[in-house]
């Protein structure tokens, strides 16, 4: 499976969907779009979902923001804010061995599901296709407790000026906390990771209108 998906190149993202073989898979692949802030992440995952659908194929979908944890375990904590980003955002262990971990064989997950207008978590459960695409999107996917997991990772790359100028005008206004807690915690990731070299696919969204979403 993985032999198919070895090829770094950098396209844009509508290119990549209608240019890959997306026939032929049997069991379950494990997808990730991996990239920074306003790379077009979410967008590309729509657009891939309904272009695999198109072909028949079961796909399923995973934000990996809606498994971050409360706010008081993430702010205020006497960390950089950066840190408290990369590192205190997610359980990344636990989701390592709780929802990476079972993403190839378990019929069904038991996740805890964040919800951002009450800063809480409530389990859920969530059945999983016997055959089809497991896709999920989201920040720092080649982190080391989660790489090894994915069958094919796609990367988005784009200016950060590009960027910053699809942010809502509210974190626009506050450039200041862009760059201390997330920028920051981005530049460590690409640093320390070295994402564009590790992905399978490398894709420019810096030009495509699918980067003016998340």
């Amino acid at each position: 499976m993985k032999g198919r998906f070895e090829r770094q190149v950098r396209i844009e993202p509508k290119e990549w969907v209608s240019q890959m073989d997306w026939q032929g898979f049997s069991g379950r692949t494990i997808l990730g779009i991996d990239g920074s802030s306003r790379t077009g992440k979410t967008k590309l995952s729509k657009e891939l979902e309904a272009h695999l659908k198109g072909r028949g194929l079961a796909v399923l979908v995973f934000h990996i923001d809606d498994f971050i944890v409360e706010k008081k375990r993430r702010y205020g904590t006497g960390l950089e804010e950066w840190q408290e980003y990369y590192f205190l955002q997610w359980e990344a262990e636990h989701l390592a061995e709780f929802f990476f971990g079972q993403l190839k064989s378990a019929e069904q997950l038991d996740l805890w599901v964040y919800d951002a207008d009450q800063d809480s978590r409530s389990l859920q459960t969530i059945s999983l296709p016997a055959e089809g695409v497991i896709l999920v999107e989201g920040v720092f996917l080649q982190r080391k407790e989660w790489r090894r997991f994915f069958d094919c990772l796609v990367y988005l790359e784009c200016p950060a000026e590009r960027r910053f100028s699809r942010e809502s005008e509210n974190m626009q206004a506050d450039r200041a906390l862009l760059k201390r807690r997330y920028w920051k915690a981005e530049a460590y990731y690409e640093q320390m990771l070295k994402p564009a070299e590790q992905a399978d696919w490398v894709l420019d969204s810096s030009t495509s209108k699918i980067g003016d979403a998340r």
